[in-house]
């Protein structure tokens, strides 16, 4: 009778156990992370009945001290807040050793300087260490009751922290994980950061100087004109000088020499005047975008000045433009970034919009609405499939890969859209390229 006794309580036993076991994982199944701790110690504390169910993590401070850090503490009827304590003097230290510890009762005298469980008014104590793959305890998982445990809690106890301290331990290297590729992937991304930071330095030197490049072009144009008409000035006042030390002089002979003396200083001074403002409006362009302080300016006066600025370039390409905005729509901008946003969007139609020889146009529109201006850029050039007009605004996009193309224009462009509150995008056009700008009329510095 006591072994058909005996065999009946193994039987229940383990169903209790299986019964657990099956509950315990269905709950925790769809948890992760912190909840994860939160239900397995709160379902641990009911399939074992008892008071306390701790789920730890081990760390060590500066000087190498062992403490457990809480994941998650059940107490009874709800949760602890998570605490850190020091292993040194208690049952965890010798659980921290991957040691399974057990203790039917007493606990508080076997362990008279572990002031927590005194505070706990604990008096049985099982637990279980968090072993991972590498054999390394990552943490503990313990169970603690105000009353003695009895070998058939201690026998279930001991199934369900075995099965689920091996279950905290592939959580705890998943989170170990996932904070070293979150690491990695923010050392990455910083480096990217600080490459781009680069590379957009870089497209910024080199729209300068293709436009440094374009203005010293023209510049030689004028330049050149004001030293021949001067070289004939030279010339036509020898001549006076020869012909008044002859005596003699005709009226009509000086008369003449006074006409070409006057068409040689105005072509002088026209295209001095013509150097100096491509000069101007170049320096303009350089100070403004290396200045990103907040100023007042006429928005149409100033875009006009930026296209004079890349005259050059838009003579080159035989590329004409025209400017539909209101007079006197003053804004406070950072002219900088007005001046580079611009800069780019030209660059951009004159280096993927006209690709042929015909003759092309830019045109600039605006208006003012609810305290914006509303601009459109659009160009009457090629266009561009829908492909690439979806990753238009992309960094290190690029149609022309491996001719010098960096791909950061635009989305430089689209940047200095939005550090000012505002937004870009493309419009649809009938030809050609259009993009909608919405940009404040004000910002504060």
């Amino acid at each position: 009778m006591a072994a058909n006794q005996q065999l009946f309580d193994e039987i229940d036993r383990r169903k209790l156990a299986e019964v657990a076991l099956r509950h315990i994982t269905d709950t925790t199944s769809r948890a992760r992370g912190d909840d994860f701790f939160r239900v397995l110690v709160r379902e641990m504390a009911a399939a074992l009945e008892v008071f306390y169910v701790i789920a730890g993590r081990l760390v060590h401070d500066e000087q190498g001290q062992e403490f457990n850090q809480t994941l998650a503490i059940w107490a009874g009827e709800d949760f602890l807040p998570n605490m850190r304590y020091g292993l040194e003097h208690t049952p965890c230290s010798n659980v921290a050793d991957q040691s399974m510890c057990f203790h039917a009762s007493n606990i508080c005298q076997e362990f008279p300087l572990d002031t927590l469980l005194v505070d706990m008014q604990a008096e049985s104590y099982i637990g279980m260490p968090m072993i991972d793959t590498q054999g390394k305890t990552l943490g503990i998982l313990v169970a603690l009751d105000k009353r003695p445990m009895d070998e058939n809690k201690r026998l279930l106890a001991l199934s369900l922290l075995s099965i689920f301290a091996a279950r905290c331990a592939a959580e705890l290297q998943h989170q170990d994980r996932e904070e070293a590729l979150e690491r990695i992937v923010e050392e990455r991304t910083q480096v990217l950061r600080q490459a781009q930071g680069k590379l957009i330095e870089q497209e910024k030197m080199a729209a300068l100087g293709a436009l440094v490049a374009g203005v010293a072009h023209e510049v030689n144009t004028p330049i050149g004109v004001a030293i021949t008409a001067a070289s004939g000035l030279r010339e036509f006042a020898a001549v006076l000088l020869e012909k008044l030390a002859g005596g003699a002089v005709k009226r009509s002979e000086l008369q003449e020499l006074v006409s070409h003396l006057q068409l040689g200083a105005s072509l002088v001074e026209d295209n001095l005047h013509r150097a100096a403002n491509l000069i101007g409006n170049f320096k303009q362009l350089a100070v403004d975008q290396s200045n990103l302080q907040i100023s007042d300016f006429d928005l149409a006066e100033y875009i006009g000045s930026i296209f004079t600025a890349h005259g050059p370039e838009l003579k080159k390409a035989g590329v004409s433009h025209s400017l539909e905005l209101q007079p006197d729509v003053r804004v406070h901008l950072p002219a900088g970034k007005i001046a580079q946003l611009l800069s780019n969007l030209i660059m951009n139609s004159l280096t993927h919009a006209f690709t042929d020889t015909a003759p092309g146009s830019i045109r600039v529109s605006g208006r003012v609405q609810d305290g914006q201006v509303h601009l459109l850029f659009a160009d009457d050039g090629v266009g561009a499939p829908a492909a690439v007009r979806a990753r238009m605004f992309e960094p290190f996009f690029t149609t022309r890969r491996g001719q010098g193309g960096s791909g950061l224009g635009m989305h430089i462009a689209y940047n200095i859209v939005t550090s000012l509150g505002g937004e870009i995008a493309l419009a649809d056009s009938a030809r050609g390229l259009a993009i909608a700008i919405r940009l404040p009329l004000r910002l504060e510095a």
